[in-house]
């Protein structure tokens, strides 16, 4: 349906649900997004390849190509959103509603309405005079696992030139974030009458123990690694949740604390992961059998580009912007393994991802098509 406005597919978009959860009961397929968004592509000429994701809750990602040869630009996006809470917005989630130069709805940020502005880009350009390969890529739960692009990558299907990854930036081109892990750390105590402690064994004391292992780490790592290109420069480290015992008057039986880290790229996750352990080690030696952890979910490494391709020259002369680094994490550690120049690029402002009412600003409409034209006639033409 090439003859569809760019809102109209936005709102068809928008109410297509496409929520990731790690809750079953709120997760649902992507499937049909996926649908929609090949057909529209196909319209345009695009050879279709949609791969079912392993290991997730029927989840699929979307590969179209047009143009042959080597190298190319990678436009790509997640198809997926956040859950949200009904009570606290004033709009529907599923039905894209303008309101003073605004497109209200779940998604329209963050961020599958930016496949609304690459169709809209494709729309005035010759693609049958290609020099080079345009891809789209639609991936499935970038907001739980990210496992859709962690499956792309391990296929190494591609192998572009340079890939634009299109979360909400402001048009401003980010070249490095850090990453993100969580961890629980877990005491197993021995529960028992509080009025004789040497018959049991307080899992909150061990962990009390523990919590000064990690924040020494934690001070450690915020010395050792910094990187001043971000407005937090340092390793952070985060004691987020903890939770022992049932009562005052029995010795506590287990206590679990749950913990996140957020490297910067000079710190790989293995590395980190290590360094954890390391610190931890000597407690695990005094209380055997009785401390544990464990990765809450796999880990989302820190990216940095290459910049072998030049695209974070190309980026500052299209955008009029310098490149910049964020502290949250996307997609970009697993595209940029594909070994192409990587960079985070698009319309909309993080400060609206994952709110009640999300929203985009039209005003970025036009700037953002035009930006798309540049950079694909730049690359693969």
């Amino acid at each position: 349906m090439p003859s569809l406005s760019f809102l109209e597919r936005y709102a068809h978009i928008i109410k297509t649900p496409s929520i990731s959860a790690f809750s079953a009961d709120l997760d649902q397929s992507n499937r049909t997004i996926i649908d929609l968004l090949a057909a529209w592509f196909s319209d345009y000429n695009f050879d279709i390849s949609i791969q079912q994701v392993p290991n997730a809750r029927n989840k699929y990602n979307m590969l179209a190509k047009i143009g042959s040869g080597e190298g190319g630009l990678l436009l790509s996006g997640h198809s997926d959103t956040v859950p949200f809470d009904d009570n606290k917005w004033q709009f529907d989630p599923f039905n894209a509603q303008q309101a003073d130069g605004k497109l209200y709805g779940l998604g329209t940020c963050d961020m599958k309405g930016f496949f609304a502005f690459i169709l809209e880009a494709i729309k005035d350009i010759p693609l049958k005079n290609l020099k080079k390969p345009l891809y789209i890529l639609a991936t499935a739960d970038e907001e739980t696992s990210m496992a859709g692009a962690r499956f792309f990558v391990e296929q190494q299907l591609i192998k572009p030139d340079m890939a634009i990854i299109g979360e909400p930036t402001e048009l401003k081109p980010i070249y490095k974030h850090k990453g993100h892990m969580g961890h629980s750390l877990n005491i197993e105590g021995k529960a028992g009458h509080s009025s004789d402690p040497a018959k049991g064994v307080n899992a909150i004391e061990i962990m009390y123990q523990a919590i000064g292992k990690l924040i020494a780490l934690k001070q450690q790592l915020s010395e050792k690694y910094r990187d001043d290109a971000f407005s937090v420069p340092e390793v952070t480290m985060n004691l987020g949740h903890i939770h022992g015992g049932d009562g005052e008057n029995r010795i506590c039986g287990h206590c679990q604390l749950n913990f996140d880290l957020r490297a910067i790229p000079s710190l790989s996750d293995i590395e980190a992961i290590a360094m954890i352990d390391e610190a931890l080690a000597p407690l695990m030696q005094k209380y055997p059998q009785r401390i544990t952890r464990e990765a809450m979910y796999e880990t989302a490494p820190a990216f940095g580009c290459r910049n072998e391709q030049g695209i974070l020259e190309l980026a500052q002369k299209l955008t009029g912007f310098e490149p910049v680094s964020a502290n949250y994490a996307t997609e970009a550690p697993f595209i940029n393994q594909l070994g192409c120049d990587t960079i985070v690029l698009g319309p909309g402002s993080i400060e609206q991802a994952h709110q009640p009412d999300e929203f985009i600003s039209l005003h970025y409409v036009d700037p953002t098509v035009t930006l798309l034209r540049n950079f694909i006639k730049q690359v693969c033409f």
